[in-house]
């Protein structure tokens, strides 16, 4: 496991952080796939990067998160195979990036999503992106059944549209163009906090167990290169700023203004 060292402007730890760590220390055999050996720093967020995940959004979110001088660890797959729930709930958020859902879900093992699942519903926060957000709902497949339902794809996919300039409107505030690529629709779930061009739900927020979960069907997080060949209006910066907005709600279990 690489541990990203970035610096916060104070260290971040809760009580429930202590009381699962000396969970671990006495569940000392279970494998530990992120470690850190000052626990007063310990990373509060943990990035997947592994099997499925686009390695230019999971590059995006980095970017995202360091700018904000934000610290984080990074799993691959076989490392978040290895987590325990405990090991899970030593952080307090689980980014899953854009990519390929179902090449997720397929590199996962069905006890990683549960362990995933339960640690949720204890009390990990979850921001899932695209494929991420995906994997979160109540598939046939292997996901995390976070939310309720199984989710769709956007209409513009049945239009043989693949990727686009996507105008997303939230509640009082302009419409913000995003990269949009293959992502989903988000009907059935939370909090609707922002709205494709018809009217369904983009973005979503809400609980799932102890957990607070967002879900964005964009991208936010992605740099001025994607845009190549597409007309934006809105400055690639404005839309990753609104991307430190989700990570930060997420992170700190911000309720975003909603329909």
């Amino acid at each position: 496991m690489h541990i990203k060292s970035k610096h916060t402007t104070r260290p971040w730890i809760s009580c429930r952080m202590w009381f699962v760590a000396s969970l671990l220390f006495l569940n000392s055999s279970a494998p530990m796939a992120c470690t850190s050996s000052d626990t007063s720093t310990a990373a509060p967020i943990l990035l997947f990067t592994g099997t499925g995940t686009s390695a230019n959004d999971v590059a995006a979110v980095e970017t995202i998160l360091n700018n904000k001088h934000l610290k984080y660890s990074t799993a691959n797959t076989r490392q978040l195979n290895s987590m325990n729930e405990l090991q899970l709930m030593t952080y307090q958020l689980l980014v899953v990036p854009g990519g390929n859902f179902i090449d997720m879900s397929d590199a996962l093992t069905r006890s990683t999503t549960a362990n995933i699942h339960n640690a949720v519903q204890g009390g990990l926060n979850y921001l899932g992106i695209c494929a991420g957000a995906f994997i979160a709902g109540h598939a046939a497949y292997n996901s995390l059944n976070l939310a309720s339902v199984q989710f769709g794809f956007y209409d513009a996919e049945r239009r043989g549209i693949r990727k686009a300039a996507v105008a997303i409107t939230g509640v009082n505030t302009p419409p913000i163009e995003h990269y949009w690529e293959d992502g989903p629709e988000l009907t059935g779930w939370g909090d609707v906090i922002g709205k494709y061009p018809d009217g369904t739900p983009a973005t979503v927020e809400g609980e799932s167990g102890k957990g607070w979960v967002i879900l964005t069907g964009v991208h936010p997080e992605a740099t001025e290169n994607w845009r190549r060949g597409m007309t934006f209006i809105t400055p690639a910066s404005v839309a990753n700023a609104y991307a430190g907005t989700l990570v930060d709600a997420a992170l700190h279990r911000t309720l975003l203004p909603h329909y």
